[in-house]
């Protein structure tokens, strides 16, 4: 069966923030919460980069993990999901999560902050599809009805993928390879940046 990732192609996106607005307006989030945003790297210099981010469905993730009562749970399809009648609102999640994914309604001290709030991968949770219960708590459940999650669909330049992992990863495959980079995709050089002036020239220089 299909896991389910999200990727951002740093390469694509222009921060219009579309994918932010489509989730917020698909599943009615609470005011103050942010299930996806959009994070500018290098703001304002030469090579900044903007990438799209949200709970990203992690296959052994440390929400999961640290979780006192275990109310988060994978689906069939890899997304990870959790039971808002369960959550404590204890913040460990918070802390554990390296995307900064889970979020609360209100601010102060946790345990007065609200159940916990993050992306569902548009997948509902654990209420009866299309309930008016599940809408309430999880938002729009747009994988039950076979579609995929809106803010990847609404994305403008297709920079934020969302579906099957092997497809989504043949996509970004396809696009890295097209860009003219090669052998040098990944590697050395690409890591650790190529030599420069009087040390490339010495480089040069010992190969021949």
């Amino acid at each position: 069966m299909a896991r389910m990732k999200f990727l951002c192609d740093s390469e694509r996106c222009i921060e219009c923030n579309g994918c932010v607005t489509a989730c917020k307006n698909e599943n009615e989030v609470p005011w103050g919460v942010n299930r996806r945003r959009v994070v500018t790297l290098g703001d304002g210099l030469p090579g900044e980069k903007s990438v799209s981010v949200a709970c990203m469905h992690c296959s052994d993730a440390p929400c999961m993990a640290v979780c006192p009562v275990d109310c988060f749970y994978h689906t069939d399809e890899g997304v990870v999901l959790h039971d808002k009648d369960m959550c404590i609102g204890c913040g460990y999640c918070f802390y554990a999560c390296p995307f900064g994914a889970p979020q609360y309604p209100q601010s102060g001290a946790f345990g007065v902050r609200g159940k916990m709030d993050k992306c569902t991968f548009c997948a509902g949770g654990p209420e009866v599809d299309h309930s008016e219960e599940e809408f309430k708590k999880y938002g729009r459940n747009r994988l039950a009805e076979g579609k995929l999650p809106l803010c990847a669909e609404m994305c403008s330049t297709k920079a934020l993928l969302g579906g099957d992992g092997d497809v989504v990863a043949d996509i970004f495959r396809d696009r890295a390879t097209r860009r003219g980079k090669g052998g040098e995709m990944w590697g050395w050089g690409t890591a650790y940046g190529k030599p420069v002036g009087k040390q490339a020239g010495k480089t040069a220089e010992g190969k021949s």
